[in-house]
């Protein structure tokens, strides 16, 4: 795991967190700004997953167990696409809140990622 990478991509799921956190409490249905921020942090979550095979080829191995690390990314790779389908779905104030949450989530789990990798 890269790790400008993985700093960008928390301060990203961070950031749309807040975005998206902002538009529910605005009591806003999700539009183009918060589905943007959903996509633009599963894009980077996609980003990871090649840098995550590509990383070990390049002598940049995990220390930790590259299983969980592996069920994290999946995990969190799920997260934004089944949230962003939520808010697709569902077009109440709600659904912006749910995407907060999975923002956090992602976040959470993206550092948990860069303390397995070591």
């Amino acid at each position: 795991m890269v790790l400008w990478l993985a700093i960008a991509q928390i301060a990203v799921a961070l950031a749309a967190m807040v975005l998206c956190l902002g538009a529910g409490l605005r009591r806003s249905e999700p539009n183009d700004y918060t589905m943007g921020a959903t996509l633009l942090v599963t894009l980077l979550l996609l980003a990871q997953v090649v840098v995550a095979i590509v990383a070990p080829f390049a002598g940049n191995h995990a220390t930790g167990d590259p299983l969980e690390f592996w069920m994290y990314l999946i995990v969190a790779f799920a997260l934004p696409i089944g949230g962003g389908f939520w808010a697709l779905i569902d077009r109440t104030r709600w659904a912006n809140l749910v995407l907060a949450l999975m923002h956090f989530a992602v976040a959470v789990m993206l550092y948990r990622m860069l303390v397995i990798w070591g």
